[in-house]
């Protein structure tokens, strides 16, 4: 075990418990249910008696995973195996210290069980105990398969959770011809298995051997070489059953019968594996054009296509939900529908009504001319002007965005002029017994 050595040891409270079982089993060295136990550890532990009798040490017997590691009435010192120079058996008065050093580590991961039989002098007191600890783990990791999940991905299994300790650490090698080569530029591991993104794709059915050197285990042992590696065939895309686009095929046969050096085959193979490939982008077109399954780099080319107004900041759900609903605001552009609709899409914010602007003008009684005297508009503007009204207080990115709404899907000849919105509360200074003046600090209300 660590030693840990100290500057100073203060002890603040000593609380005195009484032991119910004598003998007692103290001071375990590793102690029960232990993890990550050094393989080489040694197993100490006391025996201590609080009574007046002291400790049997001819009836005190250790067993380490049922070996007899010590008896004390047939040696005075611990068992061969158990006996190296850090072994040692120390008796007291009223305790006895034993101190096993096995000869041989533990098993790496193994549960140590250790059984300890003991009394105190006179037998009145008999003790029967058993506890366990677990060893740290030293096995080294292992690929138990692999298998590429795509073009460009492949994933490898493992017998035990893994974690990436070097991203540069792996290497794919192609075992038969013609192949293209590919690197690892992504390692990724979850639990047991480490997903590995490539430059390109690899060429289909072709054998590869997969190199995974930079993993460990979550106790850091790394993989070791020949159980670091694994063998995969490239990805073959799905393609429809009768599809029969063979080049090979295609040739004359007179070429092909010619071909004794198999020279001609092979260039074919090449350019197979770019027709195989090309055909493959082409059958994942409508993938491409399905708004729930298209990648991310193209809901940006299919908002442009639809000629998205909005230049707003969407995520990935908020792009596919606004190419779904696109074109149908499109045809509700001019209604005041469409500008509900819009608004609650994007801001989640209900619009109350689209009313006619009820204008500012010269209040009768009121106004004071050359302070708050407003001209108020003429009648063809009052006549397509409008106000929208909205039942919660809004933030300033909030009225920007609304306003950039409005105005795109309001008709052209219209004119939005005012965003109505709730008052904030009225704030109401009530009196405070002992602090409000009559007359100075009070509000009547």
């Amino acid at each position: 075990m660590a030693t840990l050595e100290l500057p100073a040891l203060v002890v603040d409270t000593v609380a005195a418990v009484t032991a119910a079982q004598r003998p007692a089993l103290v001071n375990r060295d590793p102690g029960p249910d232990e993890v990550a136990v050094p393989i080489d550890a040694t197993v100490a532990l006391e025996l201590v008696d609080a009574g007046p009798d002291g400790i049997d040490r001819a009836a005190t017997r250790v067993w380490v995973d049922g070996a007899l590691a010590f008896d004390g009435g047939a040696a005075p010192e611990p068992q061969p195996g158990f006996n190296g120079p850090a072994a040692e058996v120390i008796e007291g008065v009223d305790t006895l210290r034993v101190v096993l050093h096995p000869a041989t580590f533990f098993a790496s991961e193994a549960l140590v069980a250790v059984h300890v039989v003991s009394a105190t002098l006179g037998g009145a007191h008999t003790l029967d105990q058993t506890y366990r600890f677990r060893v740290e783990d030293r096995t080294a990791p292992r690929v138990v398969g692999g298998q590429a999940t795509g073009q460009r991905t492949v994933e490898l299994g493992f017998d035990e959770a893994v974690r990436v300790i070097d991203p540069a650490g792996f290497s794919l090698s192609p075992r038969d011809f013609p192949a293209v080569t590919a690197a690892v530029v992504a390692a990724e591991a979850n639990a047991a298995r480490v997903r590995l993104t490539l430059d390109t794709e690899l060429t289909p059915d072709v054998r590869y051997e997969v190199v995974a050197a930079g993993v460990a285990d979550l106790s850091g042992n790394a993989v070791l070489a020949p159980f670091d590696r694994a063998t995969v065939r490239g990805f073959r895309p799905p393609r429809p059953e009768a599809r029969r686009f063979d080049l090979w095929a295609m040739l004359p046969k007179h070429n092909r019968r010619e071909d004794l050096t198999g020279d001609l085959w092979r260039f074919i193979a090449c350019l197979q594996e770019v027709t195989g490939l090309l055909l493959a982008d082409v059958d994942r077109f409508p993938e491409v054009f399905d708004l729930e399954r298209a990648p991310e780099v193209f809901l940006d080319l299919i908002l442009a296509d639809l000629g998205d107004p909005f230049p707003f900041d969407l995520d990935e759900l908020g792009k596919r939900r606004l190419a779904s609903v696109l074109v149908e605001m499109y045809r509700q552009k001019g209604t005041a529908r469409g500008i509900i609709n819009a608004v609650r899409f994007f801001l989640g914010v209900e619009i109350e009504a689209v009313t006619a602007y009820a204008g500012e003008a010269l209040v009768l009684g009121e106004s004071e001319l050359g302070v708050d005297w407003i001209l108020g508009p003429s009648n063809r503007f009052a006549r397509y002007a409008f106000d929208v009204v909205v039942g919660v207080p809004l933030t300033d990115a909030q009225r920007q965005q609304l306003r950039a709404i409005v105005e795109y899907l309001k008709p052209a000849h219209t004119h939005f002029v005012t965003l109505v919105e709730p008052a904030p509360p009225a704030f109401i200074d009530h009196w405070e017994l002992g602090v409000s003046e009559v007359g100075v600090t009070t509000d009547l209300h």
